[in-house]
């Protein structure tokens, strides 16, 4: 196991102690000092898993007949041309390739 692992499962075990140690032995003083925490980690649990509506909205936007034409044509034109011809070409050099004078590290 990786020591973070084991620190942090040592402090999991040694937490869970002391709130049964507290729980036990504390009486309903300790029950109470508990009771806040576990409400508050309840309500932003319940906030996570299920958001208000007005922060969940997303405005649904029916695109256009034209836009919709365009992305069909962009789709079947990919599927069939892979590779763009552009008008540009090499053109070699007058002086000849010879590989003695490239440097060995570029």
């Amino acid at each position: 196991m990786k020591r973070q692992a084991v620190i942090f499962w040592i402090a999991i075990v040694l937490a869970a102690i002391g709130l049964l140690g507290n729980i036990l032995f504390g009486g309903a003083g300790s029950l109470m000092n508990l009771l806040v925490p576990l409400i508050v980690f309840g309500v932003v649990f319940l906030l996570y898993k299920f958001p208000p509506a007005r922060y969940n909205k997303r405005p649904k936007v029916k695109p256009s007949q034209r836009t919709m034409e365009k992305y069909n044509a962009s789709k079947r034109g990919q599927s069939s041309a892979k590779r763009k011809n552009y008008p540009f070409q090499v053109i070699e050099g007058s002086k000849g390739k010879n590989d003695d004078q490239q440097p060995k590290y570029h």
